[in-house]
């Protein structure tokens, strides 16, 4: 039988001139300026309640990859608190890459909470063979998010929360070599959006994944990002 090919996203990464202040705010004129990607294609069931509303910007400098997450969501919950935790079992965004264009299947994973709370790894074979970052590495990753620290019991009526992030890609560089940012490089990389034990669980990717359950460490799957 056949396997059938995924149509396959493209986003354009602009650059920014100075460093962009990490303070989960859309509007401002950094993020004005570019256009946003759409999470909107679901793995496995659609989810009963309701369809959250998604979208990622991407933006980058000499020394960093900036990324803000826009989420219009309903039965939002978070309870995981650490580092390195379980944080997709809450409302979460997650944005998985892989730098090294000669390296397509290597990727980095890098998973947060509504709540700001990340999960950051390495992953050299999905799910076999990964390493987790330190959490003093994952704090030189700079996090604002929106919502409360907290968020339990669920929040079930209408509420837009946002993740703004800064990666330096000097931490990306402990782990392995990477194709720097530059015009025309393309890295591959996909954009999620979960809530795995919300009341309303559900699977959301950017780019198309064919696969009869919803597996986000599939990079075969993973679209295109070229830095301009």
């Amino acid at each position: 039988m056949k396997e059938s090919k995924p149509s396959t996203s493209g986003y354009i990464v602009k650059s920014v001139d100075k460093p962009i202040s990490i303070d989960g705010n859309w509007d401002k004129p950094e993020w004005q300026e570019v256009e946003a990607a759409s999470i909107a294609l679901h793995m496995g069931p659609e989810p009963e309640k309701f369809i959250p509303k998604t979208q990622v910007k991407l933006r980058y400098d000499k020394d960093n990859i900036y990324g803000i997450f826009k989420v219009e969501d309903k039965y939002v919950r978070c309870v995981v608190q650490e580092v390195n935790g379980n944080v997709s079992s809450d409302s979460c965004v997650e944005f998985f890459f892989a730098p090294d264009t000669n390296s397509p299947l290597e990727y980095f994973n890098l998973e947060i909470n509504c709540s700001g709370v990340p999960l950051f790894h390495y992953v050299t074979v999905p799910r076999k063979e990964f390493k987790k970052l330190k959490p003093e590495e994952i704090e030189q990753v700079e996090i604002a998010h929106t919502m409360p620290d907290k968020v339990d019991p669920e929040i079930t009526e209408p509420v837009t929360w946002f993740i703004e992030f800064r990666v330096p890609l000097a931490l990306l560089k402990e782990y392995r070599e990477i194709t720097t940012p530059a015009p025309g490089v393309t890295w591959k990389a996909n954009f999620y959006k979960v809530a795995a034990k919300s009341s309303n669980p559900h699977y959301f990717t950017w780019n198309e994944v064919i696969n009869p359950h919803p597996d986000f460490h599939l990079p075969k799957y993973f679209g295109k990002i070229t830095f301009q």
